[in-house]
């Protein structure tokens, strides 16, 4: 190297190594920045757009499993609405005040995609089963095949 050249690599866009002036002047160093800024024109735009299709799959599937959880919250909320019921209910209607009380509060997609509730008497406790199919992104379009079951139980209340 000789006494009128350095290696400066704090220049942005210059490559790493090049030799540079010792004492260049202004003039040069906001020729090198412009260069450096003309040549990543539009660099962020593009890593964006590469990144965007990840940054939709990363929602879809987030918006998936909020409805997952939303239908194991409706399935457990309705099988306890229907133990309650079923277990404050006298008589030979009991089974069906139960179903009736599984189906009440539930939406209507997911009403119309739930299974067969189950309804027994066991001892002092009587049982709701609900189960309840999950939907594909968009409610009542498409389901899953699988089914996420609630279950409860309540004590039976005694006649009077």
């Amino acid at each position: 190297m000789t006494l009128t050249q350095t290696r400066d690599t704090e220049i942005p866009g210059g490559r790493h190594g090049d030799p540079v002036p010792a004492r260049s002047g202004t003039r040069l160093r906001l020729h090198l920045l412009t260069r450096a800024r003309d040549r990543d024109r539009g660099q962020t735009a593009i890593e964006f757009l590469g990144v965007t299709p990840l940054i939709i799959l990363l929602l879809v599937a987030l918006w998936q499993c909020a409805l997952i959880g939303y239908t194991f919250s409706l399935a457990g909320n309705s099988a306890d609405q229907a133990a309650h019921k079923g277990a404050i209910t006298q008589g030979w209607y009991r089974g069906q005040a139960c179903r009736d009380a599984a189906e009440e509060d539930l939406p209507p997609v997911w009403r119309k995609s739930m299974k067969r509730t189950s309804c027994e008497s066991s001892g002092a406790l009587y049982k709701a089963t609900v189960r309840l199919k999950v939907p594909v992104l968009v409610p009542g379009v498409l389901n899953w095949p699988m089914t996420i079951e609630g279950n409860a139980a309540s004590p039976v209340e005694a006649s009077r």
